[in-house]
C-alpha cells in the first residue's frame, strides 16, 4: 500500500521516528543535505519512487547480482537487495570517521605483527594469551610467515553504526577475506542509472579513488624484476555467498579469476595451470578464508586451497592480500583490549568508540555478564562455530538459565556486547518511507605508510522494524552510501601506466576454465539438440491421427525410440532387454507417449531430460560468470527463467509444451549467437566451438543411426527422411537440390557429404578439424595431435562412403549393416575427440569437472 504524501515525505517519516535517527542532528532538527535529498523525493513522488524500485530490482536481476544463501527448502541463488534511498553522511563528519578508521588499520597491523612475533601484548598481559592461542583463528602455522611489505593487514573492513551519543561505533572487524566494495561499485553504477536527478541536486564523493588505489597496491606487491605481476583473484567458486562480487571485481580489475585447482606449487613458487603452460604468480587476492588455504600446513580436508602455499609466502616468491592469519583479528573478544592495546603500541587512545565488549575468561567480568545478561547480547569469541547471537532479553528466566550453565562450562570462549540502541535511517520497505536500523561497512587499502579509506562504502538496514538484522543472511537490504561535500570536489589520481602488458593480452586460460567452455558448447547443443527432436515428435504427434486402434504409425514408433538413444535416457520408448538379450517393448508407453515426452522435457532429476541438461548448462554457465558481458547475463536470465518455467510444465496439451520450447529455442540461440559475437577468438571460444560440433555431430549419427539403421515401409521410411532432413535444417535446401521425391540414397549423400551445408557431416567434421589445429601443441607442435588424429580419421571415412553400399539391406533382418557399421565407427573416433582432449588439456585439475553439482562453499563469506 503506497501512503499518502499530503503532509509531505519528510514530515510523514517524522512522525514515525521513535529513536535517534541519521535525518536528525543533536538537536532534533533535519539535517541540511537529508532535507535536499527528501525535496528531490518529493518532486519525484511516491509512486515514482515506487516505480523506481521496480527498475533497480530489474536492473540488479539482469546484471546478475546475486548473493548465495544455502537453506534446505529455498534456492541458494538469493537477489541482491537495494534501496532506493541512500544512505548519507556529511564530509565533515567522514574525515573524523576517517581518521578513526585508518588509526584501527594501523593499530590491528601492528597487533597482528606483535602476535605473530614478539608477542609483547601477551608478555605485558595486555592481551590474555588464552584468547589468542585457544582461538580458531591464531594460525601457528603463520608464526613465521613474513612479507616483504611493511604492512601485513593490506586489506581491511569495518562495520560502524550510530550510537546513542551521535557517534558512531565500531561494530566488527573484517580482515581475512574481504566482501563487499564490489557491491558498493555495483550499488552506485545502479543508482546513478535509476536516479539521475539525485545527480544533479547532490554532492558526492567519488568511489574510484579506493579502486585504483588497490590497483597501484596491488602493482607494488609483485616480484621487483616484473613491472607487471601476474596477479590472480582467488575464489572457492560458485559456492560461496559472495560469488557475483569474485566475478565482477576480478573483471573490473583485471585480474584472472582461479580457483585453488588451478594453482599448483612447484620449485618454491605458486603456478597458473592454463592449458599450454604452466605461468608464475606473484600476487594472490584471496577471498577464502584463512583456514583453507593451504591443506599441507592448514586443514587438511580442504579443497579449496594450494598445498604448500604458505612455505612459498615464507620464502618471499608470492604475496598474498590478506596472508594467512590475519583471521585472528576478527576475534570478538579482542575488542574489549582494544584501547589498551592502543595505549600501549601507538600510545594515542582510540579515535572510534568499539561497542562495549567484556571477556568472560576474568572473573570480575564474568560476574558482571552473569548479573546483567538481559541487557547484554552474547557471542563466542571464536566466530567459525557458527554461533548465532544471543539477545539476553529475548530470554525467559529458564532460558537464562540455561545460558549461565553455558557460559560457565567455558567462560573464556564468551564475550557479552552491550546491546544500544543505534541510529536508525530512511528505508522504502512495500512502498513507504520508514526507519530501519543500519550499519556502514567501510573499507581501506593499504597506501605507503597509511591507508586509504573508500569515499563511500556498503550500508546494510534491516529489513525488520526495531530489529537490527542487517547481514543479507537474514534478508538485509544494502544502501548506496554517499558521502555529502558542499560543493563539485576536482579529483587529480595518480595513474601507473603498465609496461609490460603481455600477461593483460594473453589472458591466461585455466584448464578449470577450459573444460568448463569446452562443456559449456556441448552442453548448449545437446539442449538444442534435444529440443528440435522433440519439436518433430511433438508435431507429427499433432498432425496423427491413430489407426488400428490405439496403435501408433511405425515412423512415429521409430522417432519416439530415436530420442530415447538421443538423450540417452533408457529404458524410455526403447524398452528393457531381457535376459536373452531381446528388447522387450512397453506397448503401453507408445499409447499415451506424452507423459513419457513430458518427463524427457521437465523431469530435473532425469539425467537426459531437457530440465536437466538445462539445469547443467546454466552451471557451467556460472563456472565461467567472468566471460559475460550484460547482455549475456540478461540472456542468462532469461534462460534461468526458462529453465523455471519449463520445469513447472504439467500440461498434458501439446501446444503448450510446445510454446515452452519455442521460447527455449529462441533464447538458446540469443545466448549462442550473442557469445559468438562477443568472445575473443582465443582458446576458450576454439574449445567451445570444438564442444558445440562434438555433439553436434554426435546428436547428427544417433538420429540417423537409430532412425535408418532397419529398412522400413517405402511410405514410413519417407516421413523419416523428412524428419531427419527437418531436423538438420536441411530439408528446403534437399527440395532445392535433388528437385525429386525423397531417396535414402541421395539424402546420405546430402547429409554426409555436401560441404557447405552446416549441418551435414563432412562441414562439421571440417569446421571440427579447423578449430582443433587451433589449440595448442606442448609436445610436438608440427604434428597432428591425438584428437587431430581422430577427427582426421573419421572425417576421412565419411568422406570415401559409398552411398549405394550403405543403403544395402540383409534380406532376412532388414539391417542396414554397412550404415550401421560406418556411423557406429564415426560415433567412437568423435567420442575420443572428447577423451583426447580431456588428457591433453583437462587433466591438471585435481577435481574434474562436474555439469550436475556446483561446489557449496564451507566457509562463510558473510556480508
Amino acid at each position: 500500500m503506497i501512503q499518502d504524501i499530503s503532509l509531505g515525505l519528510l514530515h510523514s517519516y517524522k512522525e514515525k521516528i521513535n529513536s535517534y535517527d541519521e535525518v536528525l542532528d543533536q538537536n532534533g532538527e533535519i539535517k541540511p543535505y537529508w532535507k535536499g535529498l527528501f525535496d528531490t523525493l518529493e518532486s519525484i513522488g511516491i509512486h515514482e519512487l515506487e516505480l523506481r524500485n521496480q527498475e533497480i530490482v530489474k536492473k540488479l536481476k539482469e546484471n546478475g547480482v546475486t548473493y548465495n544463501v544455502y537453506e534446505t527448502n529455498k534456492e541458494s541463488n538469493r537477489a541482491w537487495k537495494l534501496d532506493p534511498i541512500p544512505f548519507l553522511i556529511h564530509e565533515s563528519e567522514w574525515k573524523t570517521i576517517e581518521q578513526g578508521l585508518k588509526q584501527r588499520a594501523i593499530l590491528l597491523d601492528l597487533i597482528l605483527k606483535d602476535l605473530y612475533g614478539p608477542q609483547t601484548l601477551i608478555k605485558n598481559a595486555i592481551i590474555p594469551a588464552e584468547l589468542v592461542f585457544d582461538n580458531a583463528g591464531f594460525l601457528l602455522p603463520c608464526f613465521d610467515i613474513i612479507q616483504k611489505q611493511d604492512k601485513r593487514l593490506l586489506n581491511y573492513a569495518v562495520d560502524l553504526a550510530r550510537g546513542p551519543d551521535g557517534k558512531m561505533w565500531l561494530l566488527d572487524n573484517r580482515t581475512q577475506a574481504i566482501s563487499g566494495p564490489g557491491y558498493a561499485l555495483e550499488n552506485r553504477i545502479v543508482m546513478s542509472k535509476v536516479f539521475p536527478e539525485l545527480n544533479e541536486k547532490t554532492y558526492r564523493k567519488r568511489l574510484s579513488p579506493y579502486f585504483n588505489q588497490l590497483q597501484q597496491t596491488v602493482d607494488s606487491l609483485g616480484n621487483n624484476s616484473n613491472e607487471n605481476p601476474n596477479v590472480v583473484f582467488l575464489t572457492s567458486g560458485p559456492g560461496n555467498e559472495t560469488y557475483f562480487e569474485h566475478v565482477y571485481l576480478s573483471s573490473f580489475l583485471g585480474y584472472t579469476l582461479v580457483q585453488g585447482n588451478d594453482l599448483v606449487v612447484r620449485d618454491g613458487f605458486v603456478w597458473l595451470k592454463s592449458i599450454d603452460q604452466l605461468e608464475r604468480v606473484d600476487v594472490i587476492i584471496k577471498r577464502l578464508d584463512d583456514e583453507w588455504c593451504d591443506p599441507l600446513e592448514l586443514r587438511r580436508d580442504s579443497l579449496l586451497g594450494i598445498a604448500g602455499l604458505l612455505q612459498v609466502i615464507r620464502l618471499g616468491n608470492v604475496t598474498v592480500l590478506n596472508p594467512p592469519g590475519t583471521s585472528i583479528l576478527e576475534n570478538y573478544g579482542l575488542m574489549a583490549f582494544m584501547q589498551n592495546a592502543c595505549k600501549f603500541l601507538l600510545n594515542e587512545p582510540l579515535l572510534i568508540s568499539s561497542i562495549a565488549t567484556w571477556w568472560c575468561g576474568h572473573t570480575k567480568e564474568l560476574n558482571f555478564v552473569l548479573a546483567n545478561l538481559p541487557k547484554l547480547i552474547i557471542k563466542k569469541t571464536n566466530r567459525k562455530q557458527g554461533f548465532r547471537s544471543i539477545y539476553g532479553r529475548l530470554l525467559n528466566k529458564e532460558q537464562l538459565e540455561d545460558l549461565k550453565k553455558l557460559i560457565l562450562k567455558s567462560p573464556k570462549d564468551y564475550v557479552a556486547q552491550e546491546e544500544v540502541s543505534l541510529s536508525t535511517t530512511p528505508a522504502f520497505i512495500n512502498g513507504s518511507i520508514e526507519p530501519r536500523y543500519a550499519a556502514i561497512r567501510a573499507f581501506l587499502i593499504a597506501d605507503g605508510t597509511n591507508y586509504k579509506v573508500m569515499q563511500g562504502g556498503l550500508t546494510r538496514s534491516s529489513a525488520v522494524k526495531d530489529k537490527f538484522e542487517i547481514s543479507n543472511q537474514f534478508g538485509g537490504i544494502s544502501k548506496d552510501t554517499w558521502i555529502i561535500t558542499d560543493a563539485p570536489t576536482e579529483y587529480h589520481e595518480k595513474t601507473v601506466e603498465r609496461k609490460n602488458t603481455n600477461n593483460q593480452l594473453n589472458n591466461s586460460l585455466t584448464s578449470r576454465n577450459a573444460e568448463n567452455l569446452f562443456w559449456l558448447g556441448r552442453l548448449c547443443e545437446r539442449t538444442m539438440a534435444l529440443r528440435g527432436f522433440l519439436k518433430i515428435i511433438l508435431n507429427r504427434l499433432n498432425e496423427n491421427v491413430v489407426k488400428h486402434g490405439n496403435k501408433q504409425p511405425e515412423f512415429l514408433i521409430v522417432l519416439l525410440k530415436s530420442v530415447t538413444h538421443l538423450s540417452q535416457t533408457y529404458p524410455g520408448f526403447v524398452g528393457k532387454e531381457a535376459k536373452d538379450g531381446e528388447t522387450i517393448d512397453n506397448e503401453a508407453i507408445f499409447v499415451n507417449p506424452i507423459t513419457e515426452l513430458l518427463l524427457l522435457i521437465n523431469d530435473s532429476k532425469k539425467p537426459g531430460s531437457v530440465v536437466y541438461n538445462m539445469q547443467s548448462l546454466l552451471n557451467t554457465i556460472n563456472q565461467v560468470s567472468e566471460k559475460w558481458n550484460l547482455d549475456t547475463r540478461r540472456i542468462i536470465n532469461l534462460l534461468e527463467d526458462c529453465q523455471i518455467s519449463l520445469k513447472n510444465t504439467n500440461t498434458n496439451t501439446i501446444n503448450h509444451v510446445n510454446q515452452a520450447l519455442d521460447k527455449l529455442h529462441i533464447r538458446l540461440f540469443s545466448f549462442y549467437g550473442n557469445i559468438y559475437e562477443t568472445l575473443p577468438r582465443d582458446n576458450g571460444f576454439y574449445l567451445m566451438e570444438v564442444g558445440k560440433n562434438v555433439e553436434r555431430i554426435l546428436s547428427l549419427v544417433s538420429v540417423f543411426r537409430s532412425t535408418f539403421n532397419y529398412k522400413k515401409e517405402e511410405e514410413e521410411e519417407a516421413v523419416l527422411m523428412e524428419a531427419v532432413l527437418e531436423y538438420h535444417h536441411l530439408l528446403a535446401q534437399y527440395r532445392n537440390i535433388y528437385k525429386s521425391h525423397l531417396s535414402l540414397k541421395a539424402v546420405i549423400n546430402m547429409v554426409f557429404l555436401e560441404k557447405n551445408l552446416p549441418y551435414t557431416l563432412s562441414f562439421l567434421l571440417d569446421i571440427l578439424t579447423k578449430y582443433l589445429s587451433k589449440l595448442p601443441k606442448t609436445n610436438e607442435p608440427n604434428r597432428l595431435s591425438i584428437a587431430e588424429k581422430s577427427a582426421l580419421e573419421a572425417s576421412t571415412l565419411i568422406k570415401l562412403i559409398d552411398a549405394d553400399s550403405l543403403i544395402q539391406v540383409d534380406e532376412a533382418t532388414q539391417f542396414r549393416l554397412n550404415l550401421d557399421k560406418t556411423l557406429e565407427d564415426v560415433f567412437e573416433l568423435i567420442s575420443n575427440v572428447s577423451n583426447n582432449l580431456s588428457s591433453l588439456y583437462f587433466n591438471h585439475s585435481v577435481m574434474q569437472h562436474s555439469v550436475l553439482d556446483t561446489l557449496e562453499n564451507i566457509d562463510t563469506d558473510e556480508i
